[in-house]
């Protein structure tokens, strides 16, 4: 993994390669935690998947509608969780491995990890505030 992610609290841009087990990455220039938002590939997701906190996984495509709609969604909600969820977006056309291991059928879903373990799914584009209270409720188990 080496993305660039953006400070929710000072703006500073941060080059992410790997996050030690146990951490989640933090703004070089203010120490806040940063939003976890990154691609995964059918070559890294059983990295992906592994984290101290909650992981969703969007699986979706680029000619999908809903995947438009979930997607700022999904930012939205990695900035409001910073440091409390990792979200990793997996195109199923470029990786078609991990969905069928899954048993994706239709997209967008999401399927959720704690500890690397899937815990729950969601097939749709669900309302925003249902989608942050399960998510939040990962982050109690």
């Amino acid at each position: 993994m080496s993305d660039i992610l953006t400070c929710a609290s000072c703006g500073a841009k941060n080059r992410v390669q790997a996050v030690p087990a146990g951490q989640v990455p933090s703004c070089a220039r203010c120490g806040a935690a940063l939003p976890w938002l990154h691609d995964g590939t059918d070559a890294s997701f059983a990295g992906d998947i592994q984290a101290s906190v909650p992981v969703i996984v969007d699986f979706w495509a680029p000619w999908c509608g809903p995947c438009r709609v979930m997607g700022p969604m999904l930012e939205d909600l990695a900035r409001e969780l910073a440091g409390k969820v990792r979200v990793v977006k997996v195109n199923v056309d470029e990786n078609p491995r991990t969905p069928a291991q899954f048993g994706v059928q239709g997209i967008p879903t999401l399927v959720m990890f704690k500890d690397g373990q899937e815990v729950d799914q969601i097939v749709g584009v669900p309302q925003k505030a249902a989608l942050r209270a399960r998510v939040e409720h990962l982050t109690h188990l």
